[in-house]
Protein backbone atom coordinates (compact mmCIF):
# COMPACT_ATOMS: atom_id res chain seq x y z
CA UNK A 1 0.00 0.00 0.00
CA UNK A 2 1.42 3.29 -1.04
CA UNK A 3 -0.70 6.25 -0.11
CA UNK A 4 -3.62 5.60 2.26
CA UNK A 5 -6.42 8.08 1.60
CA UNK A 6 -9.01 7.00 4.20
CA UNK A 7 -9.47 4.30 6.84
CA UNK A 8 -12.79 3.00 8.14
CA UNK A 9 -12.17 3.23 11.89
CA UNK A 10 -15.77 2.32 12.67
CA UNK A 11 -15.31 -1.05 10.96
CA UNK A 12 -12.43 -1.99 13.25
CA UNK A 13 -14.52 -1.00 16.27
CA UNK A 14 -17.81 -2.67 15.30
CA UNK A 15 -16.68 -5.89 13.56
CA UNK A 16 -14.38 -8.84 14.01
CA UNK A 17 -12.51 -8.69 10.68
CA UNK A 18 -10.96 -11.85 9.26
CA UNK A 19 -10.19 -12.17 5.53
CA UNK A 20 -9.54 -9.17 3.34
CA UNK A 21 -9.29 -8.57 -0.39
CA UNK A 22 -7.72 -5.77 -2.38
CA UNK A 23 -9.93 -4.70 -5.25
CA UNK A 24 -10.24 -1.95 -7.80
CA UNK A 25 -13.23 0.35 -7.98
CA UNK A 26 -15.10 1.61 -11.05
CA UNK A 27 -15.12 5.42 -10.91
CA UNK A 28 -16.45 8.02 -13.32
CA UNK A 29 -15.61 11.64 -14.05
CA UNK A 30 -13.56 13.51 -11.49
CA UNK A 31 -14.09 11.00 -8.66
CA UNK A 32 -10.40 10.06 -8.72
CA UNK A 33 -9.45 13.70 -8.17
CA UNK A 34 -11.97 13.90 -5.31
CA UNK A 35 -10.42 10.81 -3.73
CA UNK A 36 -6.91 12.24 -4.12
CA UNK A 37 -8.16 15.39 -2.38
CA UNK A 38 -9.42 13.23 0.52
CA UNK A 39 -13.14 13.90 -0.03
CA UNK A 40 -14.08 10.35 1.03
CA UNK A 41 -16.35 9.29 3.88
CA UNK A 42 -16.94 5.65 4.90
CA UNK A 43 -19.98 6.41 7.07
CA UNK A 44 -22.13 3.23 7.11
CA UNK A 45 -20.63 1.89 3.88
CA UNK A 46 -20.87 -1.79 3.01
CA UNK A 47 -20.42 -4.12 0.04
CA UNK A 48 -23.17 -6.32 -1.35
CA UNK A 49 -23.10 -9.15 -3.88
CA UNK A 50 -25.58 -8.58 -6.72
CA UNK A 51 -25.73 -10.84 -9.80
CA UNK A 52 -22.22 -12.29 -9.35
CA UNK A 53 -20.77 -8.78 -8.98
CA UNK A 54 -19.84 -6.85 -5.86
CA UNK A 55 -21.07 -3.29 -5.34
CA UNK A 56 -19.97 -0.80 -2.70
CA UNK A 57 -22.90 1.11 -1.17
CA UNK A 58 -23.00 4.34 0.89
CA UNK A 59 -19.39 5.33 0.15
CA UNK A 60 -19.53 9.12 -0.06
CA UNK A 61 -17.10 10.65 -2.55
CA UNK A 62 -17.47 14.43 -2.49
CA UNK A 63 -17.97 16.48 -5.62
CA UNK A 64 -14.77 17.88 -7.15
CA UNK A 65 -15.43 21.61 -7.52
CA UNK A 66 -13.21 22.14 -10.57
CA UNK A 67 -14.99 19.39 -12.51
CA UNK A 68 -17.06 20.27 -15.52
CA UNK A 69 -20.76 19.70 -15.94
CA UNK A 70 -20.54 15.92 -15.37
CA UNK A 71 -20.97 15.47 -11.63
CA UNK A 72 -21.93 11.95 -10.52
CA UNK A 73 -24.08 11.24 -7.49
CA UNK A 74 -21.79 11.30 -4.38
CA UNK A 75 -23.43 8.26 -2.70
CA UNK A 76 -24.14 6.07 -5.74
CA UNK A 77 -23.30 2.33 -5.68
CA UNK A 78 -19.88 1.63 -7.19
CA UNK A 79 -18.75 -1.64 -8.71
CA UNK A 80 -15.74 -3.37 -7.15
CA UNK A 81 -13.37 -5.03 -9.60
CA UNK A 82 -12.38 -8.59 -8.67
CA UNK A 83 -11.70 -11.84 -10.51
CA UNK A 84 -14.59 -14.31 -10.76
CA UNK A 85 -12.72 -16.86 -8.63
CA UNK A 86 -12.34 -14.32 -5.85
CA UNK A 87 -16.02 -13.36 -6.08
CA UNK A 88 -17.04 -17.04 -5.80
CA UNK A 89 -14.80 -17.40 -2.74
CA UNK A 90 -16.36 -14.31 -1.18
CA UNK A 91 -19.89 -15.57 -1.94
CA UNK A 92 -19.08 -18.85 -0.20
CA UNK A 93 -17.79 -17.09 2.91
CA UNK A 94 -20.55 -14.47 3.16
CA UNK A 95 -23.29 -17.08 2.79
CA UNK A 96 -22.50 -18.15 6.37
CA UNK A 97 -24.76 -16.53 8.93
CA UNK A 98 -23.72 -13.15 10.29
CA UNK A 99 -20.90 -12.27 7.90
CA UNK A 100 -20.77 -9.02 5.91
CA UNK A 101 -18.36 -7.35 3.51
CA UNK A 102 -16.98 -4.18 5.04
CA UNK A 103 -14.64 -1.72 3.27
CA UNK A 104 -11.71 -0.88 5.53
CA UNK A 105 -9.28 1.28 3.49
CA UNK A 106 -9.01 3.31 0.31
CA UNK A 107 -5.55 4.00 -1.04
CA UNK A 108 -3.55 4.74 -4.17
CA UNK A 109 -1.19 1.99 -5.25
CA UNK A 110 2.27 2.55 -6.75
CA UNK A 111 0.80 2.98 -10.25
CA UNK A 112 -1.68 5.60 -9.04
CA UNK A 113 -4.80 3.42 -9.21
CA UNK A 114 -7.45 3.71 -6.50
CA UNK A 115 -7.79 0.47 -4.53
CA UNK A 116 -10.27 -0.54 -1.84
CA UNK A 117 -9.61 -3.17 0.84
CA UNK A 118 -12.77 -5.12 1.64
CA UNK A 119 -12.80 -7.39 4.69
CA UNK A 120 -15.09 -10.15 5.86
CA UNK A 121 -16.61 -9.03 9.14
CA UNK A 122 -18.84 -10.43 11.84
CA UNK A 123 -20.62 -7.90 14.04
CA UNK A 124 -19.44 -7.40 17.61
CA UNK A 125 -21.86 -7.48 20.50
CA UNK A 126 -22.04 -4.55 22.91
CA UNK A 127 -19.87 -6.25 25.53
CA UNK A 128 -17.23 -7.06 22.91
CA UNK A 129 -17.02 -3.38 21.99
CA UNK A 130 -16.58 -2.39 25.65
CA UNK A 131 -13.81 -4.96 26.02
CA UNK A 132 -11.89 -3.70 22.97
CA UNK A 133 -12.27 -0.07 24.11
CA UNK A 134 -10.91 -1.06 27.53
CA UNK A 135 -7.87 -2.73 25.91
CA UNK A 136 -7.22 0.38 23.80
CA UNK A 137 -7.32 2.70 26.82
CA UNK A 138 -4.98 0.44 28.79
CA UNK A 139 -2.51 0.34 25.88
CA UNK A 140 -2.73 4.13 25.53
CA UNK A 141 -2.10 4.63 29.26
CA UNK A 142 0.91 2.31 29.18
CA UNK A 143 2.29 4.19 26.17
CA UNK A 144 1.89 7.51 27.99
CA UNK A 145 3.60 6.15 31.11
CA UNK A 146 6.54 4.87 29.06
CA UNK A 147 6.91 8.19 27.22
CA UNK A 148 6.70 10.22 30.43
CA UNK A 149 9.21 8.05 32.31
CA UNK A 150 11.85 8.53 29.57
CA UNK A 151 11.73 12.34 29.76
Amino acid sequence: MSNIIATNKKAFRDYFLSDDWECGIALVGAEVKSIRAGLVDFKDSFARIEDAEIFLHNLHIGIYEQAGYIRPEPDRPRKLLLHKKEIKKIVGKTSQHGFALIPTKIYLNARGFVKVVVALGKGKKHYDKRESIKKQTIARDIGRAVRNSKG
